[in-house]
């Protein structure tokens, strides 16, 4: 299988987007005729949140490169949630979307070996995901097994170094050594990530969009990995805002939004053609961000 980055971006140059959509689902959220009964009935919501996955797969997925499930929202109904999640997993590759799996996991010894095999493919099983999140506070103990998996396999990681929420300053801000923890993290990331001859190798960065100065100075830190940008959309950043994350060809970075596409409709009830609301959303990211990439050069 040929290696996860170049996979990325034979598919941002087909469809011309930068846009993974994240799918969190929620059983308020959902529209009214898939909520139903569900509430209290783990079989009925996993069913539902399945349901309502596949159609925002149908909706976004000649716009969308990617999309990023959340296992929590899954794992919380337990087995029937678990179930639902490979299902959705499996309906977006037969879609010929990537799968980023929001996990962050972080683990040492065989326990990261299993969550790397689990997520990307070990000697018995073919990779779920075509890449995974990965939290590096173990250091590279935590790390490695999923570096090896990804490697072997085609896949990616997503290692957290500048995460989009305002409490990531509490630790990723500290200074040590006059570097920031989190710019501490990339030169770990930067050493981890085996290129073997590609621009791209398999160890990529998440990288708040929430913070543009550290997204510009993670991008120069980090020319080999490409960044996964949350934070666009509903938690507040914009187009503008995630320019400094790609590379001087418009690619080596992924703009992830979730709610503000999933759940266009906010507070208000979902219309019934939802699916309609959420391709439009998609679209208009697609719009955004190829407009602010435009105004970039």
């Amino acid at each position: 299988m040929k290696p996860f980055a170049a996979r990325l971006h034979e598919a941002m140059r087909a469809k011309k987007s930068a846009v993974c959509v994240g799918l969190d689902p929620r059983l308020e959220a959902l529209p009214a005729p898939l909520r139903g009964a569900a509430r209290g009935d783990a079989v009925a919501q996993a069913a539902a949140f399945e349901e309502f996955c596949v159609g925002v797969l149908d909706a976004v997925r000649h716009v969308a490169v990617a999309v990023k499930p959340q296992a929590a929202f899954f794992e919380r109904l337990r087995s029937p949630g678990v179930a639902a999640l490979e299902r959705v997993i499996a309906a977006a590759r037969a879609r010929d979307l990537l799968v980023i799996a929001d996990v962050k996991r972080g683990d040492i010894g065989t326990t990261a070996e299993a969550y790397a095999e689990a997520w990307l493919g070990g000697a018995e099983f073919s990779p779920l995901a075509d890449a995974c999140t990965v939290n590096a506070f173990l250091g590279g103990d935590g790390v490695k097994p999923f570096v090896k998996a990804a490697t072997q396999h085609g896949g990616g990681i997503f290692v957290l170094v500048k995460t989009s929420n305002p409490g990531s300053a509490e630790l990723q801000d500290l200074v040590s050594d006059g570097k920031t923890i989190s710019a501490h993290v990339a030169a770990l990331v930067r050493g981890w990530n085996e290129r073997s001859g590609e621009a791209y190798g398999p160890v990529g960065a998440v990288v708040g969009a929430t913070w543009p100065a550290h997204l510009v100075a993670l991008r120069a830190e980090l020319p080999g990995s490409v960044l996964l940008l949350p934070g666009y959309g509903a938690q507040g950043a914009g187009a503008a805002d995630v320019v400094g994350g790609f590379d001087a060809d418009g690619l080596g970075a992924i703009v992830t939004a979730s709610r503000s596409v999933t759940f266009p409709w906010g507070s208000s009830a979902a219309p019934a053609d939802w699916r309609g609301m959420i391709g439009a959303a998609a679209e208009k990211m697609r719009s955004e961000l190829d407009v602010a990439l435009q105004r970039r050069t």
